[in-house]
């Protein structure tokens, strides 16, 4: 297939028929605004593409190179990139190479062709992701990096467009013009992915309520997802009559059609500040990826028409009968440019990759937690929070629930840092399910405290897109049930963001989830869920998981300050039953009651990332827990006491990165140890917590007590799958009795 098409192209250009000499700066097809002179550039562009293409392939046959997914075909997307700005951010399709190269020519001192080769070849040397995978991406192109992307790009697109024009609303410095256009391009069998579909919904339902949404998506309709046929005209009909989205088409097989289309889509986005879908029809060479064989599922008739309608050699065409170029010249650009691309590949294809885990580790999460804890201890100024909390400063008002301190927390960090934002869900008039954002958005404005469309994807898309302008975004998913409709925006977009630029890239966000069971049988599953294991296998995201008041307000500042330091993505689950809980022992007590941290003390406004919190100092068992299992515990614990077994109890707080140290330190101070894990037997954090013992050389006694694998269902059946104090009394009462454990002072 690669010598078929390379040998057609030089047959179809070699026999045009030139056209009587022409002016390279006058259009070269009449109705058309695309010069002889541009189009030039262009097509060797385009020509380069196609060859990168071929040499990813070469490589490939000499064991160089690697999984590898060709833009032949596509290379009509140089229009897009002729029609935009360098600084214009760009979130590209696996297949839009050429729009990569000719991005990379209007930018002086950049070298295209090396970028991708050496992306080809997983060189440590490659300029964005190191060798870590081969993307299209550079921070001096505004090309922000994505993996093998089905749709997930889309939610961060719209929210990079929204977050520009926020970030401008509120004097915040931001990486792009405010001007700027953000175009995102993917193929057209993505566009019946969900995530594309509720991206684009999110941006119509941004411009339908007249907010500014500079937003220009690129379909690059082939006509096939691998091997399944788009239906003819489904594009269009889709998405062709859109409220709030102008919809533009064109041949991108045709340079001058695409050219003028993308100008008129561009100059719509850039002037009105409003969402516009360009659809380009392509062809597809070299079939989906890799060793995928076209003549499977494709026929021979089908495959030599698109052969007919290749992009280089209808820009030839152009070129030739505009008197532009003759076919030889325009043979020899293609073989010299060919020379140039195998000249780079033999050079790159003796690089070094990535030479230990050490290094290609070293981009994923970095902890600095000295600059953390500096940041987490300063507070807005006395005359702000003055205003602010109308002269009642948090730590003034008396000890407080759960949720009263997060709310206070929240109201004390948007004071000090003008660029963040607190979004979702019900978090603006009605202050949240449980109240936790009341009075928010009244103290600082729908500008920066504001409801979203109910939709997780697109929140967690606005955060991503928001971190990247230099905000700094705590969205609220409603509950942890609901998170699960949108993982992947955490999983294959936050988190491999730093990763795959080498940090050049970062998408700093706390996401407050009301999580967990306990709720006395309200709501069924979607209300209580404790599967959490689908954080805690995401590579370099904190999980935070506050119980007392004191912690949560905290903890919650020291998410912030390393978003904002250190750009974390932080996931901070916050225990719904426990939001106005009181009392620990007895009714009345007060006993769940904190006080706010004091502003400047250092040890009160921050919790290290990663470190514990004990109580109780007994020598007879150590109860490792979280969230509401703190809670339990430390009841099972009073009333262990009363037998004469002195506990103490590991309050776990951070879920990711585990707090080893302290743990191991707790467990050898008792020799026994008894996990108390509210999630399921299954995924569950005891697994990681003993894993992390036995790792560490722990040889005590060791168990666990943890919800069933179930669903959560309604009313009292709820409390038959969820863990209790009575189960965790029992085993706790059994561990004791074995053999072992310390020996008491």
């Amino acid at each position: 297939m690669l010598e078929s098409i390379d040998a057609h192209l030089m047959e179809a250009v070699s026999a045009l028929a030139p056209g009587p000499p022409g002016d390279p700066r006058l259009p070269v097809r009449a109705g058309s605004s695309l010069t002889g002179e541009r189009c030039l550039e262009l097509f060797d562009a385009q020509v380069a593409s196609r060859h990168l293409d071929l040499a990813a392939r070469w490589l490939r046959t000499k064991g160089k190179g690697f999984y590898n997914i060709a833009s032949a075909g596509h290379e009509g997307n140089v229009a897009v990139a002729a029609a935009l700005r360098p600084t214009d951010p760009a979130l590209l399709h696996y297949r839009s190479g050429a729009f990569y190269v000719a991005r990379g020519r209007q930018v002086p001192g950049q070298q295209p062709l090396r970028d991708v080769l050496l992306g080809v070849v997983a060189a440590a040397e490659e300029p964005i992701a190191g060798g870590r995978h081969k993307v299209f991406g550079h921070p001096a192109l505004a090309v922000i990096p994505q993996t093998s992307t089905i749709a997930s790009h889309l939610p961060r697109a719209v929210g990079v467009a929204f977050a520009i024009e926020r970030a401008k609303r509120l004097g915040v410095a931001c990486a792009w013009p405010a001007d700027a256009v953000v175009v995102c391009s993917f193929g057209d069998a993505s566009v019946n992915h969900s995530t594309a579909a509720g991206a684009v919904n999110a941006a119509c339902h941004a411009a339908y309520q007249r907010l500014p949404m500079p937003l220009l998506l690129v379909c690059e309709d082939n006509g096939l997802g691998i091997s399944v046929r788009t239906p003819e005209g489904w594009v269009r009909s889709a998405y062709g009559n859109r409220p709030g989205l102008r919809y533009l088409a064109a041949d991108g097989c045709d340079l001058a059609d695409a050219y003028d289309a993308a100008q008129q889509a561009v100059a719509w986005v850039r002037e009105r500040r409003a969402p516009a879908f360009l659809h380009l029809r392509m062809v597809r060479f070299l079939g989906h990826a890799g060793s995928d064989a076209e003549v499977a599922y494709r026929t021979p008739g089908e495959i030599a028409a698109d052969a007919g309608r290749d992009p280089l050699i209808g820009t030839a065409r152009l070129l030739v009968h505009g008197g532009v170029a003759t076919p030889g010249e325009l043979v020899e650009r293609y073989e010299a440019i060919r020379r140039q691309v195998l000249a780079i590949a033999e050079e790159v294809a003796s690089l070094p990759q990535l030479p230990t885990a050490e290094a290609v580790l070293a981009p994923l999460a970095p902890r600095r937690p000295d600059r953390v804890a500096v940041v987490a201890a300063r507070s807005a100024d006395p005359a702000t929070r003055a205003r602010v909390f109308n002269e009642r400063p948090p730590e003034r008002q008396g000890p407080l629930t759960l949720a009263l301190a997060i709310n206070l927390s929240l109201a004390d960090l948007l004071a000090q840092h003008p660029e963040l934002l607190v979004f979702g869900e019900d978090v603006g008039r009605k202050g949240g399910v449980y109240g936790v954002t009341r009075g928010l958005q009244r103290r600082f404005g729908a500008a920066r405290v504001f409801d979203m469309l109910l939709d997780e994807q697109s929140i967690l898309g606005l955060a991503l897109g928001a971190g990247l302008c230099g905000l700094l975004p705590i969205p609220e998913i409603q509950y942890l049930a609901y998170l699960h409709n949108a993982e992947d925006q955490i999983r294959g977009e936050a988190a491999t963001l730093r990763f795959f630029s080498q940090a050049a890239y970062r998408n700093p966000m706390v996401v407050r989830v009301a999580a967990y069971g306990y709720q006395k049988g309200f709501g069924g599953h979607f209300h209580n869920d404790n599967a959490i294991g689908v954080l805690r296998d995401v590579p370099g995201v904190v999980i935070a998981s506050p119980a007392r008041p004191d912690d949560a307000a905290s903890m919650l500042r020291t998410c912030v300050a390393a978003a904002k330091t250190d750009g974390s993505v932080c996931v901070f689950l916050e225990p719904i039953a426990l939001y106005h809980t009181r009392d620990l022992h007895a009714e009345g007590d007060d006993g769940w009651l904190a006080p706010y941290p004091e502003p400047g003390d250092w040890s009160a406004t921050h919790a290290a990332i990663g470190c514990g919190r004990t109580h109780g100092d007994g020598h007879d068992l150590t109860l490792v827990t979280f969230g509401n299992g703190l809670h339990m515990s430390l009841r099972v614990a009073r009333r262990l006491s009363g037998f004469g077994i002195g506990c103490r109890v590991l309050d776990l707080r951070w879920l990711a990165p585990l707090p080893v140290d302290d743990l191991l330190r707790e467990a050898e101070a008792t020799g026994r140890v008894l996990v108390v894990d509210e999630t399921r037997r299954t995924g569950g954090m005891a697994e990681g917590v003993l894993g992390a013992l036995v790792d560490a050389g722990f040889h005590g006694a060791m168990a666990r007590v943890a919800s069933e694998d179930s669903f959560i269902p309604l009313g009292e059946a709820a409390r038959l799958v969820l863990l209790s104090e009575a189960t965790t009394e029992k085993a706790a009462t059994e561990l004791t009795s074995r053999p072992g454990g310390a020996e008491r002072s």
